[in-house]
């Protein structure tokens, strides 16, 4: 028998951390969790981390912050489109309805928060640099158990993402955040661990087992949101597993479309690629034919067809989500919006440009080239703070002076350090909350350039 999940769960309003929060009636629970989202130091420090075009001096490129706005909003248009079509067929009542936009919009304002600086190869780079440590068997990396390497190896931030919003930030390991569990639901688009991912994938294929969203730590808040909400598991009890929000597909789909469409348009504005180019594909998204407008700047056709692709982007994964919606309840629906809608084979097209000819740039390629040696330098040369904290017993009081003043001159937050893997998710928390140019900064100090 197929066992539905439930709206009346699925927007749990309970607060992580705060059971007995009572939400005002002028504002709801799940706008306030937008608000502390939005004014967060992990939030703030997006405006200088990469998007696609590494430590660029182009006004107009697309940084992460930037990039988080506007998925909310796409995310937000999308939700109240499916929304509208939830209320209409009766799943979901008025004020359900209304819920759905907000807590959309604040899970897409948090999706990157824990993305390393220079972008994706930043995630690669901490993962090499962890492989690289863990093969020399030596020290404080020799002491982890081989079973919780993996999600260093393979560092992900969306699992660093849940780490800052439900520990790290405002309420220090009573909540984090304290935001609604129908937000952290919906921001969780890999209801996993890294181990138990690892051991469920052979046997398991789905879509929220692609990657890891969940450190070891916060596996047990995690299982504490997943009640609260109802998510149907899809693990066992030795590998536990969930099955993944609906509304996670809201805002994937709404991550997607954005970057996908607005990619194209950054790689116009740095001259990757060339307006014809461009138009076609995002005529492409459109459906219709696009008349080249002669009162109109090539700038300027270029950002009026972004915005129509994106409408119709909306309206194609809307209706994917209704059309798949039995599955998606169930926990069995193992594919994106995108990939599901009537445009697939288009914005299968738009990646296969991007993978050929913008993330291939040259300039792009050698950025990330010394993005990968600045984390390098960065964690080799903080490394020996955790080794010496190590070696005291985890004592701060015992640090040697030098060790002393790489924590002042870094402000390194050595609480809650008492053990290896503590040790290295501090670590990983410094390296990954650091903007591209701080790891610069940081990097030339570390190694006397």
């Amino acid at each position: 028998m197929t066992t539905y999940m439930t709206w009346d769960a699925l927007l749990n309003a309970q607060r992580l951390g705060d059971d007995d929060y009572i939400p005002r009636r002028s504002r709801s629970i799940f706008l306030q969790d937008h608000d502390r989202i939005v004014f967060s130091a992990p939030f703030r420090r997006l405006a200088n981390k990469t998007q696609v075009q590494p430590l660029y001096a182009h006004d107009h490129v697309h940084h992460r912050l930037i990039h988080s706005i506007e998925v909310g909003s796409v995310g937000r248009s999308l939700a109240m489109r499916v929304s509208d079509w939830l209320e209409e067929t009766g799943h979901v009542t008025g004020a359900q309805a209304q819920d759905l936009p907000d807590i959309v919009q604040a899970a897409c304002v948090a999706h990157d928060i824990g993305n390393p600086p220079f972008g994706h190869s930043g995630e690669e780079s901490m993962g090499a640099w962890f492989a690289e440590v863990f093969a020399r068997e030596r020290g404080l990396c020799a002491d982890l158990p081989k079973e919780l390497r993996h999600q260093f190896t393979a560092f992900e931030g969306n699992a660093q993402g849940f780490r800052i919003l439900t520990r790290l930030e405002m309420y220090r390991n009573d909540g984090g955040m304290r935001l609604s569990k129908a937000v952290l639901g919906a921001f969780t688009k890999y209801p996993v661990t890294a181990a138990d991912q690892k051991a469920l994938l052979g046997s398991k294929n789905y879509v929220g087992l692609k990657k890891f969203g969940i450190f070891n730590n916060e596996l047990a808040i995690f299982s504490n949101v997943a009640e609260g909400l109802g998510l149907s598991q899809i693990g066992a009890d030795s590998a536990p597993a969930w099955a993944r929000h609906p509304l996670v597909f809201l805002v994937e789909a709404a991550d997607d479309i954005t970057y996908n469409i607005v990619d194209l348009e950054d790689a116009f504005t740095t001259g990757e690629l060339p307006f014809q180019t461009v138009r076609d594909l995002l005529a492409d998204v459109i459906g219709a034919h696009v008349q080249q407008r002669a009162d109109m700047t090539e700038e300027e056709q270029i950002a009026y067809l972004r915005a129509r692709a994106i409408g119709a982007a909306i309206d194609a994964c809307a209706a994917a989500f209704q059309n798949n919606y039995a599955d998606i309840m169930s926990g069995r629906f193992s594919d994106d919006l995108v990939g599901a809608s009537r445009l697939s084979e288009v914005f299968a097209g738009i990646k296969r440009t991007a993978r050929e000819r913008i993330f291939t740039a040259t300039r792009k390629t050698e950025l990330e080239i010394s993005g990968r040696r600045i984390i390098a330098n960065v964690m080799s040369g903080i490394l020996p703070v955790y080794e010496d904290l190590a070696s005291s017993n985890w004592n701060t009081e015992h640090l040697s002076e030098h060790s002393n003043h790489l924590v002042r001159a870094l402000k390194l937050d050595l609480r809650d350090v008492t053990d290896p893997e503590s040790a290295l998710h501090a670590l990983a928390d410094f390296t990954s909350g650091m903007t591209d140019r701080y790891a610069l900064r940081m990097s030339r100090m570390l190694s006397g350039t």
